[in-house]
């Protein structure tokens, strides 16, 4: 696959959330929460939670010689006519039945725009051959050119060093092939071009790993790896390793065993309790009363109602020259007011990183009370589905990311031994792969298991989408070396300076230190990364 460079867009100097969620920095330089918390979740725009400046300083004698990152593609629109066209259609029902309040006679509309702006989406964008449902927003490419931009600037001399002819070194770029993870990788390296004319001759899209036994590669582009990158959906048809001697044996069993345990009846009963609890009826009430008539709603819990994501519509771009149509598949369904609720909630924060294409504002429909209940909901489904799960369960939600840690090790084994051959490692990916890797680092805040009889809610657990894993969630690793060649790592967590897991606190070069002796903070994780070697 011959990789495509699109064009330079303006960049915007900042990306707005919208008046009421106006962020600041405090004294430390950290980016201070919105002031109106809108509770968007794994669907929050992306905000830098720290500021260049205020970064720990570098020891004496060290200089940065490399940098990695495992990036989540940029704000996107709705991954398909799902949510919005079963709510749609409920909005049908009630309109052809007079039950619809004043704001709710605007509610259908709206999302008529929404299934639209989503129909049409990168139209117009070179290097978008698919417009529609799925593809990044002008938000979401505006995350990664200026994410970009700043890794730029906080590593200026090791990209003007990358290029000069004696040292030959690369930029090695991976994506998980999806077509948003690529985008987003495109406009990444885009951007680091723009900093550096001369990067562009050092970037590399390298092939992917695959089975030992595997003979054709084609389901396989360059610059594209589903086992480091795509790991939580592993197929038999395409990636199946019987192997146990494969390197990647380990990570295909992982992934067989989280898509069993996603598919299990033990997980449906966790989504079920969650849906359960008695706030989110309230909400969900509260909600709906502001959009539907009091008989209406009573009629659709008592299961008078039912909709799907049934039907068509087709949509034509501003100039005429494209036409599309959306299509349901009708296994989205709304039978309760609190599935109505959550689909609402679904288009409230899908909505949020349209700006740019969606001219519709969907935080009249949903107020700051009841979106922090639907955000918990919304994180108690993720945390189970996703994120760290339960200790009775051990790491079967992340134990398939186990070769992409190893792969960052690899990558920095290598700057330890002298091999210099790559400047940098840019992936992108999904959150899928961000929360998974997360967990597995042990970072706080974002690996705390829950015991079976203690359920997730925010009173038990710090775990939070909108921290973990907002569109264009990213880790990054900075790799200093001093005269000795002895070698230092650095994480940043969304561009803030983040401590490795606690038990790795003696790799500290001083307490309290971001700092890390790699020697050290190898063998701390070491019994977590799979065996074999690196391809």
């Amino acid at each position: 696959m011959k990789p495509i460079f699109y064009p330079v867009y303006t960049l915007l100097s900042c990306i707005l959330f919208g008046l009421s969620n106006t962020a600041g920095a405090n004294a430390q330089g950290q980016v201070t929460d919105p002031v109106v918390e809108r509770y968007y979740q794994t669907k929050t725009p992306y905000q830098a939670r720290q500021t260049l400046a205020t970064y720990q300083a570098l020891p004496s004698g060290y200089s940065a010689v490399y940098t990695q990152m495992l990036a989540r593609h940029g704000s996107r629109g709705l991954t398909g006519p799902k949510s919005d066209l079963a709510l749609y259609n409920l909005w049908l029902l009630a309109q052809k039945d007079d039950a619809l309040t004043a704001l709710g006679t605007k509610l259908g509309p709206d999302i008529f725009k929404l299934m639209q702006a989503n129909l049409l989406l990168g139209y117009g964008i070179k290097g978008i051959s698919k417009p529609g449902y799925g593809n990044e927003t002008q938000q979401g490419i505006n995350e990664h050119l200026q994410l970009a931009e700043r890794m730029y600037q906080r590593l200026p001399a090791l990209f003007s060093t990358a290029t000069e002819a004696q040292k030959s070194r690369k930029i090695i770029v991976l994506t998980s092939g999806k077509d948003r993870a690529v985008d987003s990788g495109y406009f990444f390296v885009q951007s680091l071009i723009r900093q550096q004319a001369s990067l562009q001759n050092v970037v590399v899209f390298p092939p992917s790993l695959a089975p030992a036994a595997e003979q054709d590669h084609q389901s396989r582009p360059v610059g594209t790896d589903r086992f480091l990158l795509y790991f939580h959906k592993l197929g038999s048809s395409q990636d199946k390793v019987s192997d146990p001697a494969d390197p990647l044996f380990a990570t295909y069993q992982a992934s067989q065993a989280y898509q069993r345990y996603a598919k299990s009846s033990e997980l449906r009963s966790r989504e079920e309790a969650v849906l359960r609890q008695p706030q989110l009826a309230v909400a969900a009430r509260v909600v709906l009363q502001a959009l539907f008539k009091p008989a209406f709603i009573a009629a659709l819990d008592q299961g008078k109602y039912h909709v799907s994501n049934e039907g068509s519509y087709s949509f034509t771009s501003s100039d005429g020259k494209f036409t599309d149509t959306l299509r349901g598949d009708g296994d989205t369904e709304i039978s309760s007011s609190v599935e109505a609720a959550m689909a609402l909630y679904d288009l409230y924060s899908a909505a949020a990183d349209m700006q740019a294409e969606l001219n519709a504002d969907f935080t009249v429909y949903i107020q700051p009370a009841q979106a922090s209940i639907f955000a918990s909901v919304n994180d108690g489904l993720s945390f189970y589905a996703k994120g760290p799960g339960m200790i009775e369960n051990a790491d079967v939600t992340y134990r398939m990311a186990g070769t992409l840690l190893k792969d960052f090790f690899d990558e920095v084994d290598a700057i330890a031994k002298g091999d210099m051959s790559h400047a940098a490692k840019l992936r992108f990916a999904h959150a899928e792969t961000v929360i998974p890797m997360a967990a597995i680092l042990g970072i706080k805040t974002m690996s705390e298991q829950q015991p079976r009889n203690i359920p997730y809610s925010y009173e038990s657990n710090p775990w939070r989408g909108e921290k973990v894993a907002p569109m264009a969630a990213n880790i990054q690793w900075d790799v200093y070396r001093n005269a000795q060649g002895h070698t230092l790592v650095k994480m940043y967590y969304n561009e803030k300076e983040t401590h490795f897991k606690t038990e790795c606190d003696a790799a500290q070069i001083l307490p309290g230190s971001f700092f890390y002796d790699y020697a050290g903070l190898k063998n701390c994780y070491l019994h977590q990364m799979p065996a074999g070697q690196k391809k």
